[in-house]
């Protein structure tokens, strides 16, 4: 009888062993992960990675020292509304309130980076001379952010095409009904722009029934330097 003490303590502890090793093989786990479980009822939780750092407009890295951070997306179909972000704000967005059919443009002050309007234009049903007489006087060194909504070229004639063009667009000139287009161009501008996607508006490659797929184009784009007076 006096065995009966030491003999249920080995029992004790070669059962806690074996359900250790059991519930190690099974679970796959280190040994402090199944001891934890043993005495908590919970099995620890696995270390979880750390999130990709994400910067201005949601970029994945950050722009040199003068230059902004941009983001444009085109419109998706004609259900979900375009976005301009630019520097961590957004210019023209459907919770803003301010996306429209057509073409929509947010114009930014190319050496301070200070917004100066945002303004769409239906191209399926509206004027175009209002887009004429809106991009005809801008000033030099003014950046101009586009996304596309819905048709972007229907209404779109010859000179809005070869004001884009100046702007250094080089896929203006194709656009075409329902076509999807994102770009960023400046007046005065050298060259062509490095900032432009257009989708084609194609039946056997739709994304949508009667659109193509949205466009997302981000980026930095270099701030000019002021003119020496």
């Amino acid at each position: 009888m006096r065995l009966a003490g030491p003999l249920r303590a080995v029992v004790v502890v070669l059962l806690v062993g074996l359900t250790w090793l059991l519930a190690s093989s099974i679970l796959g786990g280190d040994g402090n992960s199944v001891v934890k479980m043993l005495f908590t009822g919970t099995p620890e939780e696995p270390t979880q990675e750390p999130r990709p750092r994400r910067y201005k407009c949601g970029l994945s890295a950050p722009c040199p020292p003068k230059h902004l951070a941009f983001r444009l997306v085109s419109g998706a179909a004609n259900v979900i509304g375009p976005k301009i972000c630019l520097e961590d704000k957004m210019l023209i967005s459907s919770v803003k309130n301010n996306v429209g059919r057509g073409l929509n443009i947010a114009l930014v002050n190319g050496v301070s980076g200070e917004l100066l309007e945002t303004k769409s234009f239906d191209m399926w049903e509206g004027d175009v001379s209002d887009l004429l007489k809106f991009l005809r006087p801008l000033h030099e060194g003014t950046l101009v952010f586009v996304a596309s909504f819905d048709d972007p070229a229907t209404k779109l004639n010859d000179e809005g095409r070869r004001l884009f063009e100046e702007l250094g667009s080089t896929a203006v000139k194709e656009l075409a009904f329902r076509d999807s287009w994102v770009f960023v161009g400046a007046k005065g501008i050298d060259n062509k722009s490095p900032f432009e996607q257009r989708m084609k508006n194609s039946k056997t490659s739709n994304k949508y029934e009667g659109w193509p797929e949205s466009l997302e184009m981000d980026g930095c784009v270099p701030l000019r330097a002021p003119l020496e007076s």
